[in-house]
């Protein structure tokens, strides 16, 4: 039986920008390949996604936190407060989690997950939110089996660059 690799998490820092940004858009075309037309695959890039991911590091908004696997960033979770109106201030939200493609179902996932429940807990989250689109059926899979329920009344169109998706929000509780 093969090992499970084990991964450290740390927060990220302006250094691992580059790597966050380059998996966010190969993680997301790989994702969404068969989902949405190949030409709108394209707006789905790192260098539209660097700026943001750099000042999220660098401002801590939302927290960063990257998964290594020996010394390399294989993957990177964004998580704060609840974005959603109307949310307690100890409602958290998943803002990002992604793994390169090549790690998918190694156990990124968990790391990463395991790092932003303890980051949300710190900051006195007893719940904690996360935007899926419907069609993303790895990630929803992941997070129901995380514990996450789906909100079937939450279902809303979002634009992600040029492509419109529809999410649904899923909830659980921290402890």
């Amino acid at each position: 039986m093969p090992s499970t690799p084990i991964y450290e998490v740390r927060l990220a820092t302006l250094n691992d920008a580059q790597a966050v940004a380059d998996i966010h858009a190969s993680a997301s075309q790989a994702a969404y390949k068969g989902l949405v037309a190949g030409d709108q695959l394209g707006s789905l890039s790192a260098i539209k996604r660097l700026s943001l991911w750099r000042e999220a590091i660098e401002y801590g908004d939302p927290q960063v936190i990257v998964a290594l696997d020996g010394g390399m960033v294989v993957g990177f979770a964004g998580f704060d407060r609840s974005r959603d109106k109307g949310t307690p201030a100890t409602t958290g939200e998943i803002w990002a989690i992604y793994a390169s493609p090549t790690q998918w179902g190694r156990g990124v996932g968990l790391a990463l997950w395991d790092g932003a429940r303890e980051g949300l807990l710190e900051e006195g989250c007893i719940n904690v939110t996360v935007w899926i689109p419907l069609r993303n059926e790895r990630a929803l899979r992941f997070f129901e089996l995380a514990g996450f329920k789906r909100e079937l009344n939450t279902a809303k169109t979002v634009a992600m660059g040029s492509i419109k998706v529809e999410e649904i929000r899923l909830r659980r509780p921290l402890a």
